[in-house]
């Protein structure tokens, strides 16, 4: 590749010195036209059959999408008779319009009229390829032969729908200068207003100019500086609709669209994932979704995009790659320990606050929006840390444990995916909590139990333990005073052997396993090197499980572990 780069001719920027679009924001959600059933079924290994299309068309209807494109009736027999089946089978609902699409021919234009017959709303979709390229190597023409092609077909269109207009149709004009990108602009704008002139269009009665990146060939500010250009030099602009189809062939599809609005455009064209001919037509879910993650409302409705992904799969045979924006297998799922902390500590912040907002670091949309609340949002291997573990013991099992355990039961999970090699279970960071912790019931065990409790005339309360313990095979009594349960139990055993730990924190919260609810206490000892110990304990009974959350931490210390 070291020289042959030197064969590439690099694109001419439109020279746009006042621009305004950096300066916009988007507010409100564009017009949204799929082309799911026509670009992105053209663009498949085995197109879909007439079934599959059906189920494809009422899931664009059931998202909330109002104009979708159909298919290319001229093209075939297959796509006359989808059309028809749509229109005659009765799947399109009165509030949708259907968009077919046809080359700027007069026997094909023809057909697709005979293909419409009966259908209340319809955009009737002609083109033609225009930029500089096709000219050259296709067409052997001019830009005034291009044009020509475009208002003679305008025409043709105009005059045909008089009939259909006057039976009742709903019918519409949309017009595309294939490779639009490509095109010098000042002859883009000659082109698109003679058509505006040919068809007949007003401020009420509008034709949707549709400027393509057919190949994206510059990068995305380039192409707003186009439309912002275009829309200022058309004459007839209030005559017309601006709408945008990005391909995606530089990967910056949504870039695009998003810029081409922010110059002005007004309707997009786009398909579910990006599904398209090379590397596919922009994606409607992510152009979408990224509004809704800036407080805009998409119109659009993606609350199950599991229940559409599985669907798109089905009908098309392609695969939503795991990385998919929005969508994606693992795009809610953080494998790295300074992120699954944040993710974490987000999550604490939104309970403890009360906030309205979503606030969750290095997640841009809450997952439960678009259906995607059971899957797991922190995954465990070898690059997670301690945050991470702590995250799925509490938002898996219920287990909320103190932050300073986090790092040390982190280093006994980081051990276990060090040792396979591989992303570790919930399940198994759940069995390792428990044998490290809960089930750490050697060599110190209670046996039996009791407490005393009375409340002096000053209103304190004084408790007293009773209890025995067994070592390893000795068995001996312990007793002890204090102001509460825990405070007795561990003035009872600081006269034994375990009195080289001193109390340094406690805490306790209810916990669900299974139908059972339980106490779970979390014990933090510091012995006399200044070394801090944890242990757990569950029960029942809420005075007990401190109690064995004590020994936990003991029975750890004294084995080593």
């Amino acid at each position: 590749m070291k020289k042959s780069f030197e064969k590439y001719i690099p694109f001419v920027p439109l020279k746009l010195e006042d621009r305004r679009w950096p300066d916009r924001r988007v507010s409100k959600a564009p017009i949204w036209c799929s082309v799911d059933l026509r670009d992105g079924n053209q663009a498949l290994v085995d197109p879909m059959n007439l079934q599959e299309k059906l189920e494809y068309f009422h899931t664009l209807v059931d998202i909330g999408v109002k104009e979708i494109e159909i298919g290319f009736p001229s093209a075939s027999e297959t796509e006359y008779e989808i059309c028809r089946e749509l229109i005659d089978g009765g799947h399109i609902p009165d509030d949708v319009t259907i968009q077919v699409l046809v080359q700027a021919r007069p026997h094909l234009i023809q057909k697709t009229f005979e293909a419409i017959k009966g259908a209340k709303h319809v955009i009737f979709h002609f083109y033609n390829s225009t930029s500089t390229l096709q000219r050259k190597v296709v067409f052997h023409t001019d830009v005034e032969g291009v044009k020509k092609i475009a208002v003679d077909a305008a025409g043709l269109i105009y005059e045909l729908s008089r009939s259909a207009i006057e039976a009742g149709m709903d019918l519409r004009y949309e017009y595309s200068p294939e490779s639009f990108m490509g095109t010098e602009m000042d002859a883009a704008v000659d082109i698109c207003q003679a058509v505006i002139e040919a068809v007949h269009a007003t401020p009420e009665k509008k034709i949707i100019l549709n400027l393509p990146t057919t190949v994206e060939n510059c990068m995305p500010n380039y192409f707003a500086d186009e439309i912002e250009y275009f829309i200022r030099k058309l004459p007839g602009r209030e005559s017309a609709i601006i709408s945008l189809h990005p391909h995606n062939d530089r990967g910056c599809g949504v870039a695009t669209a998003e810029l081409g609005l922010l110059a002005g455009a007004e309707r997009i064209e786009a398909t579910l994932f990006g599904n398209g001919e090379r590397t596919g037509n922009v994606d409607m879910v992510t152009l979408a979704l990224n509004l809704y993650t800036q407080g805009v409302d998409p119109e659009l409705d993606f609350s199950d995009v599991n229940k559409i992904r599985d669907m798109y799969e089905r009908c098309t045979k392609m695969k939503v790659g795991e990385r998919q924006p929005y969508a994606g297998e693992l795009v809610f799922t953080a494998f790295s320990g300074s992120h699954q902390d944040a993710i974490n500590k987000g999550t604490a912040y939104m309970r403890e606050s009360g906030t309205e907002f979503w606030e969750i670091p290095y997640l841009p949309i809450d997952p439960a929006d678009v259906g995607r609340q059971y899957e797991p949002i922190i995954r465990i291997n070898s690059q997670s840390g301690k945050g991470g573990a702590a995250y799925v013991m509490q938002h898996n099992f219920g287990f909320d444990l103190p932050k300073a355990m986090h790092p040390e039961f982190g280093r006994i999970v980081q051990a276990e995916t060090d040792a396979v090699g591989r992303e570790i279970t919930p399940q198994r960071i759940y069995d390792l909590f428990k044998a490290n912790y809960i089930d750490a019931a050697a060599p110190y065990q209670l046996l039996r139990h009791s407490f005393a409790e009375f409340t002096d005339e000053d209103g304190r309360s004084h408790v007293t333990f009773a209890g025995t313990i067994r070592h390893h095979d000795t068995v001996f009594q312990v007793q002890g005073s204090g102001n509460g349960p825990i405070d007795s139990f561990f003035n009872a055993i600081h006269g034994q052997k375990m009195d080289q730990f001193t109390f340094v924190d406690y805490k306790e919260h209810a916990v669900s396993v299974g139908s059972d609810s339980m106490a779970v206490a979390y014990i933090q000892l510091r012995d006399k090197g200044g070394q801090d110990h944890f242990g757990v304990g569950i029960s029942h009974n809420i005075n007990l499980a401190p109690l064995k959350g004590i020994l936990s931490a003991i029975n750890r210390a004294v084995s080593g572990t």
